[in-house]
């Protein structure tokens, strides 16, 4: 797929011009290399926390978002070029669909998803809260439409799931759920610790629980929400990338396109951090359109068994 028709089918946005895109796609992974990815709002910052206290055992404070990014950076945000040039980092997180993520049988991948329901809401706060979305006016019931549609950022998230799902038997990929990941927090980080290296990750949080305390005390809801001020100082950066972005499409186009640049972050980037809040959100129409929208996307595949014991309509 080009480039352009990447972009193009992802509704990535101004921001992610194809000029950002060119450094995914050009991306080489290397042995070893370690991709977090997810569809937006699914769990991603939450894992970041995880894996940056597995590879930094012991640390209880907990990063600020420079040091997150430089640790673990978003490639969509075109950070892996300072990743290449300078020192390895300890994960690439991305928000790709299994046919545009840089792939190699080498690399390792874990893939955190959550249920359509709460991804919808929390997705929901996420744009309205964003300086460089153009949804900070919608509603929920507009958004829950475009949802549905797949017409919001990074596409369809039946087909983002589905396309990783196929793969949750490859011996390089690790697929979790939110839910799980709320329901036994250690248990699971012991999986993770145990796919990134068993003897050097898993059996030293085993044979050590104060690390493992430490991981978890690191990546715990209350932790992270202490760094929501600085997370939405973070929304600068994205700004400036805006803002050339801007640039970039008002001399292709002759359309100017800067107001957005002039808006705040109106919201924390870690709101509630729970499971089954779509059901303050979504009316009984609502249910019944994603419970229909599933039922599509996902004939002939078991892909909804993942939340087979989270009580979703």
């Amino acid at each position: 797929m080009s480039i352009q028709n990447a972009v193009k089918q992802l509704q990535l946005g101004p921001t992610f011009t194809e000029r950002y895109m060119q450094y995914t796609s050009s991306y080489q992974p290397r042995d070893g290399d370690v991709f977090l990815v997810s569809y937006p709002k699914c769990g991603s910052m939450w894992m970041q926390h995880i894996l940056y206290g597995i590879f930094n055992s012991g640390i209880t404070e907990v990063p600020t978002m420079e040091e997150r990014q430089r640790a673990i950076p978003s490639m969509e945000f075109a950070m892996i070029e300072g990743a290449e040039l300078g020192k390895p980092p300890l994960a690439i997180k991305t928000h790709l669909p299994f046919h545009l993520q840089p792939f190699s049988t080498k690399a390792k991948y874990i893939f955190i998803t959550r249920n359509p329901y709460d991804c919808c809401v929390s997705y929901f706060y996420f744009v309205k809260s964003r300086p460089f979305s153009n949804l900070q006016e919608a509603t929920f019931c507009h958004f829950v439409n475009m949802f549905l549609r797949g017409n919001v950022p990074f596409g369809d998230y039946f087909d983002h799931l589905l396309s990783w799902y196929k793969h949750r038997h490859d011996g390089n990929v690790l697929i979790l759920t939110y839910e799980s990941l709320k329901r036994d927090t250690s248990g699971k980080i012991l999986d993770i610790a145990d796919f990134l290296d068993q003897k050097r990750c898993g059996d030293h949080l085993r044979q050590n629980p104060q690390a493992l305390d430490a991981v978890l005390d690191l990546s715990s809801f209350q932790k992270m929400k202490s760094r929501n001020a600085d997370y939405n100082s973070w929304s600068s950066k994205l700004q400036k990338l805006q803002e050339t972005a801007n640039q970039e499409a008002e001399h292709t186009t002759g359309e100017v396109q800067g107001e957005v640049v002039e808006k705040r972050v109106l919201g924390d980037r870690t709101r509630k951090g729970i499971v089954g809040d779509w059901k303050n959100h979504f009316s009984p129409e609502q249910v019944t359109q994603m419970k229909e929208r599933i039922a599509l996307k996902t004939r002939g595949t078991d892909v909804m068994s993942l939340w087979a014991h989270d009580g979703l309509p």
